[in-house]
């Protein structure tokens, strides 16, 4: 009796032990226990995939452990649990998509997705706890923990705006890893705008060699865009890590740089925003743009397309001088400048879905009549929120991105002068973590919330050092907000597995912001010797 006595309190002691171990992993899975076991990750590990289907996901699994921990894992067509890392496919894995489960025992390690994405989830939080522990003579004990999971939204993104400064292909690459590290998977890239335009369209050669120079800070910089190899390049990287990239094509507003390269198609601006627009009442502007499009969607496979549609109307001080536009406006029957933008959003997006694309477009465009099942708006005036709710309420899928606390051009702290703040507001950790979106959308429209996004717009961002001080470590807090259900969040022990990651930012020369302790000043990658320089010079 004394015996199964003692069993009974050991047993009930490592229970009490387990439960009370915070699993590492960011995002927060939905369950997640730990055994007094551990797998042993070594150079003789290998990696088998139970079909072709997951030859890219086991690539990425490749790369990261090659990469962060120079363990040069091979393939293996013979299933075993014998220090083998299994990836394996099962509908039924679990109810949501992207779902995953996995499974280390002293013997291996299995990966169980109900969908490709769901196997890439599974690899994120292994690789995070491959990283949590430290390596011994290239090899690493891993805890034996058992995690069932999958996400709140389908769509969990971010975007980077680089036109106003061009960051290039090495530190995108490295923005990947780490979204992928965060089960991110929606890459919102915004290529074109007023500095300049970054992207290589080659039946209209003049959009890089002459839109592409320039930024926000310096009209003269030489031409910086990404070659159509690159962007191949770039959308294969990303696609391997699950995460889908969607171009962003400004119009027709934020056209400055276009127009410069081809004024031919330009409806003006003002002095503020010189040539702003594309010309609604030139009967080519339309055809211009719909090339440029169809060579758009041949580079990004993603389906979906965003044409912007914002703050027009700071560029259209000359429409009603335009013989073409007035033109336009009698013939169709509109009444007013906003009648002639809905005209041209209405026709380009008609262009967009003949290429079977969805159209993403900002919250001022949840205004016209567009067909609901073939577009998303992107509620990022925190202020309007009627707006949010005019696009609920017309049927459309919406992704929420508002300025607070989703602008990571927002300063994180009060104390941070360079940078946006809104009045006093800005947007700390907290915020970006707390940020409860089933509070602001009723039941009714729940299943229209595609997901959240947080955006960063580069106006304030010139250099590498400033763009990691914005997005980390938000970026996990975005993460967590984005996947967590609202009743799992714990901001307590978020902050405490979040601590342990910035070891994982020094490493990767992260120069990031410690919420922790404010007075800590990163030591700037340029000044570095010992580890790569990831300098505009080598883009």
């Amino acid at each position: 009796m004394k015996k199964v006595y003692t069993a009974l309190l050991f047993l009930t002691m490592v229970v009490l032990t387990n439960a009370q171990t915070s699993c590492p992993v960011i995002p927060a899975p939905k369950k997640a226990t730990v055994s007094n076991r551990s797998f042993v990750l070594n150079k003789y590990t290998r990696i088998y995939i139970a079909t072709t289907l997951l030859k890219d996901a086991a690539g990425y699994l490749q790369q990261e452990l090659i990469k962060k921990e120079l363990l040069p894992l091979g393939l293996t067509t013979q299933s075993s649990e014998a220090n083998t890392i299994l990836l394996t496919l099962s509908k039924g894995a679990m109810e949501v998509d992207e779902g995953y489960t996995l499974r280390i025992t002293d013997r291996g390690v299995h990966i169980m997705g109900n969908s490709v994405g769901g196997v890439v989830n599974g690899i994120s939080s292994f690789l995070q706890l491959v990283r949590s522990q430290k390596s011994h003579n290239s090899t690493i004990a891993i805890d034996g923990w058992e995690i069932s999971d999958g996400p709140r939204y389908r769509w969990r993104g971010f975007m980077l705006d680089e036109s106003r400064h061009f960051m290039g292909k090495k530190k995108v690459l490295q923005l990947l890893d780490w979204m992928a590290f965060y089960k991110l998977n929606r890459f919102h890239w915004h290529l074109t705008d007023e500095p300049a335009w970054r992207l290589e369209i080659r039946r209209y050669p003049r959009l890089t060699l002459v839109g592409g120079a320039g930024s926000f800070t310096d009209p003269e910089a030489p031409a910086a865009y990404y070659t159509q190899q690159e962007i191949a390049e770039i959308v294969h990287y990303a696609g391997q890590r699950n995460i889908t990239v969607i171009p962003e094509i400004d119009m027709p507003g934020h056209a400055t740089a276009a127009n410069r390269a081809y004024p031919q198609y330009s409806g003006g601006g003002n002095e503020q925003h010189p040539d702003f627009t594309f010309d609604p009442g030139n009967e080519h502007t339309y055809g211009y743009l719909t090339n440029m499009l169809r060579e758009v969607n041949m580079l990004f496979p993603s389906g979906m397309m965003h044409l912007g549609g914002d703050e027009v109307s700071f560029g259209t001080d000359q429409w009603l001088k335009n013989a073409g536009i007035r033109r336009l406006m009698e013939r169709e029957g509109l009444k007013d400048l906003k009648a002639v933008e809905r005209y041209f959003m209405e026709r380009m997006a008609d262009s967009v879905y003949a290429m079977n694309a969805k159209l993403l477009a900002w919250d001022e465009m949840a205004e016209i009549n567009l067909p609901n099942d073939k577009t998303v708006i992107f509620w990022w005036r925190h202020d309007k929120p009627a707006q949010l709710k005019m696009a609920l309420d017309r049927g459309y899928d919406v992704v929420v991105c508002p300025r607070l606390p989703y602008y990571f051009d927002f300063v994180q702290d009060s104390t941070h002068r360079m940078g946006r703040k809104w009045g006093k507001g800005y947007s700390p950790l907290e915020d970006v973590y707390s940020f409860n979106l089933s509070a602001l959308i009723g039941a009714r429209h729940q299943k229209q919330v595609q997901g959240i996004q947080a955006n960063l717009w580069t106006e304030t961002v010139p250099d590498f050092n400033r763009m990691d001080y914005l997005v980390f470590p938000r970026i996990a807090a975005l993460a967590e907000a984005a996947w967590t259900k609202e009743e799992l969040k714990n901001y307590a022990d978020f902050t405490g597995r979040l601590k342990k990651q910035f070891a994982l930012y020094r490493d990767d020369d992260i120069y990031f912001y410690n919420p922790f302790n404010p007075s800590e000043i990163p030591e700037p990658v340029y000044f570095r010797k010992d580890k790569r320089n990831l300098s505009a010079q080598e883009n």
